[in-house]
């Protein structure tokens, strides 16, 4: 392929970075973690929630995630 049949957006087309972010410096919630999971949010769930985060930290969510 080459690079003259590449299609680029236009700037007023694409997203300016100072909106754009993964999460990774924000805390995890248990809630969070409750939906990462596909349950859903119920007193049960968010308590499973906070024992894990407690027990995982970030990484609880991470494990989630594909």
């Amino acid at each position: 392929m080459s690079e003259e049949s590449v299609s680029r957006p236009k700037p007023s087309e694409v997203t300016p970075d100072s909106l754009l972010h993964t999460g990774a410096t924000d805390d995890v919630t248990p809630e969070d973690l409750v939906l990462s999971s596909g349950r859903d949010v119920t007193p049960a769930t968010l308590e499973w929630a906070r024992r894990r985060l407690e027990k995982e930290g970030r990484a609880a969510l991470d494990t989630q995630l594909p």
